[in-house]
């Protein structure tokens, strides 16, 4: 009988063992500071680096992290080349119905316009936003001309050389842009609430892998440190829970 209550024991420490080492594969775009972006070292890093291994260290996971253009970011995770989304996607009733998202990790925050001027005709003029984005498809509901672009840089570029009258974006990306310009850059028209914040995304089939990064979000939601999280890499104004 010993023998038998040791063997059950042995089982049972080897299988949460295993549990414990499951790697999941952490798709983001490592382009959208502060929420994700290569570093010095060439690995990706920013707010949702930091929240991801937290909540893979929350739900006894491994994180492998796996950058992917942003275009072809749904694709890719319903390809199985990773996991989850990560990568400072807005929940929206369109992407629900290709795949799945946890609850939010960020409450709906603020989109804006950035532009060389702040007397710029948002409603009228050229306005430049990421392809695939909630940003984009205002823009293009708005009367405005949208100019679509694979990155986000690429779109505060167009305004410098002139493409585009003014850049549709998360304040919380263009915030930099406009405060590090040197009074290049200035907010230009009204903020818009879009979106149900910014959640995981992850394959419709996986909802057990739902459930444990649910939890966890759950818990540092509960526990305080995901508002400290979000305050530490978008400022003390930031949007919290």
């Amino acid at each position: 009988m010993k023998k038998l209550l040791l063997a059950a024991a042995m089982l049972a420490l080897t299988s949460g063992a295993a549990a414990a080492q499951q790697t999941v594969r952490m798709g983001t775009e490592g382009a959208y500071p502060p929420y994700n972006f290569i570093n010095d070292k060439g690995e990706v890093d920013g707010f949702e680096r930091e929240l991801g291994d937290e909540l893979c260290r929350r739900a006894e996971l491994t994180c492998q992290w796996v950058t992917t253009d942003w275009d072809s970011i749904i694709p890719n995770l319903q390809s199985g080349n990773y996991d989850t989304i990560i990568a400072g996607m807005s929940i929206t009733d369109e992407r629900e119905e290709v795949i799945d998202f946890t609850q939010n990790y960020i409450p709906p925050a603020a989109s804006a316009y950035a532009a060389l001027s702040p007397d710029v005709d948002v409603r009228n003029g050229v306005v430049a936003a990421q392809v695939g984005t909630i940003q984009a498809g205002h823009v293009a509901e708005s009367g405005a001309t949208l100019l679509e672009f694979a990155t986000p840089d690429e779109t505060v570029a167009a305004v410098r050389n002139g493409e585009a009258d003014a850049v549709f974006a998360d304040k919380d990306y263009l915030v930099p842009v406009v405060e590090e310009s040197g009074g290049e850059f200035s907010w230009a028209g009204e903020e818009v609430q879009l979106g149900d914040g910014v959640g995981m995304g992850l394959r419709e089939s996986d909802t057990e892998l739902k459930e444990k990064f649910n939890a966890a979000i759950q818990s540092m939601k509960d526990d305080g440190t995901l508002n400290e999280m979000i305050k530490k890499w978008f400022g003390p104004d930031a949007a919290v829970f």
